[in-house]
């Protein structure tokens, strides 16, 4: 069974995308990873290469026109997924602020080797976390997708969908998935706030474009400020080993009171069946579980 990784990524040191990390959690499971590098002035191309020989650069430019709506993220991830072999069986996106946690890696291989040959399997379905302010807060309401296609079959017609956090295939058709339990970290939302600022500023511009006579209109103008948040849980596990380093040179403070928040009554019950079921109700769900 071969296994390829794909992502891409572009200013990831400017932005302060955990990319190199994001890469090396899913190395274990691939024989290479592809990494599309938008063209970057701040040393992520180095960052990269600097990963070693089972790290294939895909050097792309981001096609301007597609910046509404985010296409441009599917587009780089279509250059990357397309740039894989046709002996691969089986192919893991990850994104540069997602990190594969070591724990799910014996269990994704094993799901990868029971379906292989399993034509009717498209993807296989992951769990998440998303940490908000700092590596101590996790998300609870649900603005926060909870599992995501995070590997499919080395097939043509598969293709990612609208701002890259998901895929279909065919004409528009959702994917045939089985769930696995392991878990993808996403960091997004964790950065230094003058960091946070830049980054949301980028994606104000890839979302949403420039008018012409503000092209370079910003959505945010001091440090981003934090305290927007709907709903945090404090976070007790463990994080990735390969965010050790990367999480001790935390610069910044992030405190939340945890007894304040804007929930509203249809999270609360969401959360509430999810607690008592495993299964949370009425989410929009861009797969179709076999």
């Amino acid at each position: 069974m071969k296994v390829v990784g794909f992502t891409f990524i572009r200013n990831a040191v400017r932005y302060q995308y955990p990319v190199a990390e994001a890469i090396r959690s899913i190395l274990p499971l691939c024989s290479e990873v592809v990494v599309a590098v938008g063209c970057s002035d701040d040393g992520t191309r180095a960052l990269i290469a600097s990963l070693g020989p089972q790290v294939r650069i895909l050097d792309t430019d981001w096609d301007e026109s597609l910046r509404a709506g985010g296409r441009v993220l599917a587009d780089e991830t279509n250059k990357a997924f397309a740039a894989i072999g046709p002996d691969a069986d089986w192919c893991i996106y990850i994104q540069g602020d997602e990190v594969l946690h070591e724990d799910g890696i014996e269990k994704l291989r094993a799901a990868m080797t029971k379906y292989k040959d399993q034509a009717e399997v498209d993807g296989l379905l992951l769990r998440y976390k998303h940490f908000y302010g700092s590596y101590d807060y996790v998300g609870t309401s649900s603005r926060w997708y909870r599992r995501e296609i995070r590997v499919v079959r080395n097939n043509r017609s598969i293709f990612s969908y609208r701002d890259a956090q998901s895929f279909r295939k065919g004409d528009n058709e959702k994917l045939r998935v089985k769930p696995v339990d392991a878990w993808i970290y996403h960091y997004g939302w964790v950065r230094e706030p003058k960091a946070m600022q830049d980054k949301m500023n980028e994606f104000h511009l890839l979302y949403h474009g420039h008018t012409e006579a503000n092209p370079e209109q910003k959505l945010y103008g001091g440090p981003f400020d934090y305290s927007g948040v709907d709903a945090l849980a404090k976070f007790g596990g463990r994080h990735p080993a390969v965010m050790q380093d990367w999480i001790g040179r935390m610069n910044w403070k992030f405190e939340h009171d945890l007894s304040f928040n804007r929930i509203k009554p249809k999270d609360r019950f969401k959360n509430a069946v999810e607690w008592l079921t495993g299964r949370r109700p009425f989410d929009f769900q861009n797969y179709k579980i076999i």
